[in-house]
């Protein structure tokens, strides 16, 4: 909401003003021409020809000062985190007698931003120069024709004083012009940011989840077998299907494809009938939750790690950790303001676990990929991430990767693979009925 209303502040106040500015320096300059021309037809030779150096010279300008603006924004940030990072750690600093090297690390950050901005400041007198010679040039151009003109043919004293002193200030136009144009240019940013915003509201995607993998073939190299073979299936709205295979049947390389983590596969993968390689990484991750086999918790409090965006209240926050059973624990710590420590050393593995499935939950993603999540954690709290994700996540489209059958065995259907391929895809229950099945061999070798 901040940067929406920044946004639509700069088109409500910001981009009008600087569009007016840039429109008076445009009639200016045209006036200014159309005056001169008027006084000394044969000026219009000079002007279209310095008329295409200006141009040549404004483009090359803009795309360079963006790009500098972009590199010191970018040497910026290391500045303040390194201050950070050693106001934090003064004291272990001092004590490994790193006093020295950390000072001349933080110079070396400040002589990269400066460099940056010594280009800056080179590329505006770089500007400036030119534009001084193409005024030069049209004033040289008025003076050298009145002459001309006064020697050759009859020529208006009051007509040339005209375009001289209109002439003169023609320097300082071309400068206001470049550069009230570029300012337009960052506003309409600004534009494009609520145009993206407005197309969002409008594509509500996905609706259903429901997932349709069709004659879908990966190989990771082309010295290596494939590790799927034309995977054809598709999931029901709301369907939680599980996924099972040896080794190296092709598990895995399902979320691989489906969260574009590889590019280069035969065929297609459509949610809700939109081709996810239509859509930007951004766009379709943004839409899809996982829970990997190895959770993953950075530093900060638990509100950060839970909702790293600041979306949700804390109601919904408490919420989801009531869902995950871990309400008492993160009370018990110190509540949402609670640091975690890197990786989450301070949390069991199962913990760690949980608050990933807390994640997800709040993000209430239309599909929720469980990549073997429950593999290193006890039965116990297997059960507890299985039940919770059978009542919160019940009108989610879910893929289980089970590492125990148990996990699976309440799933709609079962995807059994081998060697990149399905060789079975139905209902727990009835591949178990059939004692010929993969499936079937698969659930009594585990009991075994």
């Amino acid at each position: 909401m901040n940067r929406f209303s920044s946004d639509v502040y700069c088109i409500d106040d910001a981009f009008p003003f600087i569009l007016n500015i840039f429109l008076a320096q445009i009639f200016a300059l045209a006036g200014c021409i159309i005056i001169t021309c008027y006084a000394l037809p044969l000026i219009l030779i000079p002007v279209l020809i310095l008329a295409v150096v200006y141009y040549k010279v404004q483009q090359y300008y803009r795309c360079t000062s963006r790009e500098l603006k972009r590199l010191s924004s970018i040497s910026l940030s290391p500045i303040y985190a390194h201050f950070s990072e050693t106001l934090n750690g003064h004291s272990i600093i001092r004590a490994m007698s790193a006093v020295i090297r950390f000072q001349k690390e933080n110079m070396e950050r400040i002589n990269s931003n400066l460099r940056a901005c010594l280009a800056t400041s080179a590329a505006t007198q770089w500007l400036n120069i030119r534009l001084q010679f193409i005024g030069v040039a049209i004033v040289t151009a008025v003076a050298v024709i009145a002459l001309l003109q006064k020697e050759y043919s009859h020529v208006d004293p009051g007509l040339v004083g005209l375009a001289l002193s209109y002439v003169l200030s023609i320097t300082a136009l071309l400068n206001g012009t470049i550069t009230s144009f570029t300012e337009t240019e960052k506003e309409i940013v600004s534009v494009e940011r609520v145009m993206q915003y407005i197309e969002a509201s409008f594509f509500a995607w996905p609706t259903h989840g429901v997932i349709s993998f069709i004659n879908v073939s990966l190989q990771y190299r082309e010295s290596c077998p494939y590790s799927l073979r034309n995977v054809s299936f598709e999931t029901r709205p709301g369907e939680k299907i599980g996924v099972v295979g040896r080794t190296g049947s092709g598990k895995s390389s399902l979320i691989q494809v489906l969260f574009r983590m590889v590019d280069k596969f035969e065929g297609s993968v459509l949610i809700d009938g939109v081709n996810i390689s239509n859509l930007s990484r951004e766009k379709l991750r943004s839409n899809l939750s996982v829970i990997p086999q190895h959770p993953f918790l950075f530093s900060g409090t638990i509100r950060e790690n839970l909702d790293p965006h600041f979306l949700k209240s804390d109601a919904q926050i408490w919420k989801a950790l009531r869902e995950c059973h871990m309400e008492e624990k993160v009370h018990g710590l110190g509540g949402l303001d609670m640091e975690v420590e890197e990786q989450g050393q301070n949390f069991s593995i199962g913990e760690k676990q949980l608050l990933c499935l807390a994640r997800a939950f709040l993000r209430r993603s239309k599909i929720l990929c469980m990549d073997e999540a429950t593999a290193s954690i006890d039965y116990q709290t297997d059960s507890l991430i299985r039940h919770t994700v059978r009542m919160a996540f019940r009108r989610s489209t879910i893929l289980v990767i089970a590492h125990r059958i148990e996990t699976i065995l309440d799933c709609d259907r079962v995807i059994v693979m081998k060697e990149g391929q399905i060789i079975e895809i139905d209902k727990p229950s009835t591949l178990l009925s059939d004692q010929k099945s993969e499936f079937h061999r698969l659930v009594y070798a585990k009991n075994d």
